[in-house]
């Protein structure tokens, strides 16, 4: 049975769009110098090359014609020894450059691929593989290097030098040049050929890879639940179906990459023994198209550039199969981000969104104010929230309550910037889509229900708050969060090692920890879901008085189930039947101020 990872693309248009065409172009702007020279090497090697056929054939055709003695010859030899030398030194240039030009271009990609990630919302990377992204940063782009490092060079030398060459030898003598004007040109023509093929493969190729990436990262990560479920073998079974697959795909790539090197190595082939035939006969009398007897001097002449004809469309070949993993590579990226990164300095031609401010600088509690918000699932088949409105006072406490799945945790992301939505969210006055994602980050903390922690050190989880904080502050945070007795009974306190995910801490620990990064900032609007999950009474009774400590003087907004949570904050708003709706505070015992101050 076959792995079925990925859409066959063989029936996908040959042509590449002329978006993506142009976006590959670009590429190359930020390593125009070193590619101009990688460009340019092989172009004065092959100047040089002529110099050295003519030289070789010169010195030989006085050596054995002429009888000239070697002392006499000894100039010409070293200029022959330099030329050799000299073309060493281009080439050594010209692969160094295309490889200085490949990594800039690499980085520049993959800083731009890096900002299209941070760009993007949680929603929508949630909504993809990790192992497909992973793939489009690290192995697709891998694929611009043998373009620009060997595919360009070689495309520019391949274009020129057969023509130059045939265009030299011409006048020299008119049938062999003319031979070369007539078969160089045929090689291209069947390469392009070989070529659609290639392409087509190598997206298949691709694709399956990647599909591959994504499918053994999923099944790695749920390896623990798999087991649990009797399901790890029936998994394995897939992942090698899978490689197969994948082998067998490779496997057609170089089927075709060897056809076009048969076929180009068939017309060199041709080509030269098509020269060597002609001077052979020549000399033998065979043939006698000339109105002079051929000379020693021409024949050589030939003979030794017959081969340098070919030569750069024959290293053409050997890198075509680039070209075709580089705009393959696009269209992976191009699907994997559902559009291709903008690059730096370009202009964008995505739609116009609202201009985004510059960080203002402001600090003090936040005021929010929403009005007609509708908010969807991330699938857009259900809407969470129907034009809800409410406003929060700067400084004030509000309690989110609410059935689970109801939409308070939708609700919460979405007033931090994390979720698409329709309406109007206003910070302090300021539609939220205006504020730039660092000043977001600045002034406004969100704690989800299922913070990440991430392998290193409880301190190091810590001080992602703040990378700046002295030990002490950190250990400060830690106590206001409740984690000194956890602290306690690690082996190394703070320094104790945890696992990603926070493997080897509670999950009412382990979301301690992440409120302590939160108390180490100093946000001005706290957006907190469930931040009493998983605690006692005892414990979350603490919590909720360093957190109501902490909030003093800012903005605090709490999605939560629990009763003595929702009854220590000022304010409690209900979402349910799609709207946000007006609570009795259970200290209150009725419909008071409290109760519906601020509701829109």
């Amino acid at each position: 049975m076959e792995a079925r990872l990925e859409h066959d693309p063989s029936k996908a248009s040959r042509r590449l769009p002329a978006d993506q065409a142009a976006w590959m172009r670009r590429l190359g702007r930020d390593a125009r110098r070193p590619l101009a020279l990688a460009m340019a090497a092989p172009l004065a090697a092959g100047a040089l090359l002529v110099a050295q056929a003519f030289l070789l054939a010169r010195v030989l055709h006085l050596a054995i014609v002429e009888g000239v003695s070697r002392d006499a010859l000894l100039p010409q030899i070293l200029a022959i020894a330099g030329l050799i030398l000299g073309r060493a030194l281009l080439s050594r240039i010209g692969d160094e450059a295309g490889a200085v030009a490949a990594e800039r271009i690499k980085r520049a990609l993959r800083e731009s691929l890096f900002a299209a990630l941070l760009a993007r919302s949680p929603e929508w990377i949630r909504s993809r593989a990790s192992g497909v992204l992973a793939s489009a940063v690290v192995d697709q782009v891998e694929a611009f290097e043998g373009f620009f490092a060997r595919y360009l060079p070689s495309m520019i030398a391949a274009a020129v030098l057969p023509i130059a060459f045939a265009a030299l030898v011409l006048p020299v003598e008119p049938l062999v040049g003319t031979l070369f004007l007539v078969s160089a040109p045929l090689i291209p023509v069947f390469m392009a050929l070989v070529g659609w093929g290639a392409e087509a493969a190598s997206r298949r190729q691709i694709q399956a890879f990647t599909r591959l990436s994504g499918f053994f990262a999923d099944r790695l990560r749920g390896l623990t639940t798999l087991k649990l479920h009797g399901r790890a073998e029936a998994e394995a079974e897939r992942v090698r179906e899978a490689s197969e697959e994948l082998r067998r795909r490779t496997l057609g790539v170089l089927r075709i990459a060897f056809l076009s090197s048969t076929v180009l190595e068939f017309f060199a082939t041709l080509g030269i023994a098509g020269v060597s035939i002609y001077v052979g006969l020549s000399y033998l009398g065979y043939i006698d198209l000339r109105s002079t007897p051929l000379t020693l001097e021409t024949g050589l002449f030939c003979l030794m550039m017959a081969p340098e004809v070919y030569l750069p469309l024959r290293q053409f070949a050997a890198h075509y199969h680039d070209r075709a993993a580089a705009r393959a590579a696009v269209a992976e990226i191009a699907q994997a981000f559902d559009a291709l990164p903008e690059l730096p300095g370009s202009r964008s031609s995505a739609p116009a969104t609202p201009a985004v401010a510059e960080d203002s600088g402001a600090t003090g509690a936040i005021a929010v104010a929403v009005d007609g918000l509708v908010l969807r699932t991330p699938d857009g088949g259900r809407v969470v929230l129907d034009g809800a409105a409410f406003s929060v006072m700067a400084g004030e406490t509000l309690a989110l309550v609410g059935e689970s799945g109801i939409g308070k945790t939708t609700l919460i992301e979405a007033l931090c910037g994390l979720r698409a939505h329709e309406g109007t969210i206003l910070l302090d006055g300021r539609e939220i889509r205006t504020i730039g994602r660092p000043e977001l980050s600045r002034r406004v903390a969100y704690l989800g229900q299922r913070p990440h922690l991430f392998h290193g050190t409880v301190a190091d989880n810590i001080r992602l708050a703040r990378a700046s904080a002295s030990d002490e502050e950190v250990l400060e945070a830690a106590a206001r969060a409740g984690l000194l007795d956890c602290i306690a009974r690690l082996p190394s306190g703070l320094a104790t090692p945890i696992g990603e995910h926070g493997y080897g801490l509670s999950g009412g620990e382990a979301h301690r920890v992440a409120l302590a990064r939160i108390f180490l900032r100093s946000p001005d609007l706290l957006l907190l879901d469930e931040p009493t999950a998983h605690l006692d009474a005892a414990t979350e009774r603490k919590v909720l008085d360093a957190i109501l400590d902490f909030a003093r003087g800012r903005t605090l907004i709490v999605a939560t189930h629990s009763e003595t949570t929702a009854g220590r904050m000022g304010r409690i708003l209900r979402v349910a039947g799609r709207q946000v709706l007006p609570t009795p505070h259970p200290h209150l015992g009725g419909t008071g101020r409290s109760a519906s101050q601020g509701v829109a």
